[in-house]
């Protein structure tokens, strides 16, 4: 990573939450919690945590020079509302099968 940019990623010691109007889209107990330069943090969760059932994969992808190339997932609602990092780089190999929300709720 170039000089001044850093990832972390811990366990989050709270419970996580995301809900989209009625929807539990996932809850956890296991969230890993990533810190980026410049970046919001952001909640990791795993995906035997995550209702897969009811969200539908995308066409979108990104690529992240840190954290290497995103898939998304989408609700008929919300396109590309959840992303994850199949194959992330080395660094950052523990958000493999973890998933990511633009919106979390974080309790405890």
């Amino acid at each position: 990573m170039p000089s001044g940019h850093t990832i972390t990623i811990e366990q989050s010691p709270q419970h996580v939450r995301v809900a989209h109007g009625d929807l539990i889209l996932a809850e956890s107990d296991r969230a890993l919690v990533l810190h980026e330069t410049g970046c919001p943090p952001r909640y990791y969760i795993p995906a035997e945590d995550v209702r897969l059932d009811l969200l539908t994969p995308s066409e979108s992808h990104s690529v992240c020079p840190f954290k290497g190339t995103a898939s998304y997932w989408s609700l008929p609602d919300a396109p590309d509302l959840v992303w994850a990092y199949p194959d992330p780089k080395s660094d950052i190999a523990q958000i493999k099968d973890h998933l990511c929300f633009y919106e979390v709720e974080v309790t405890g």
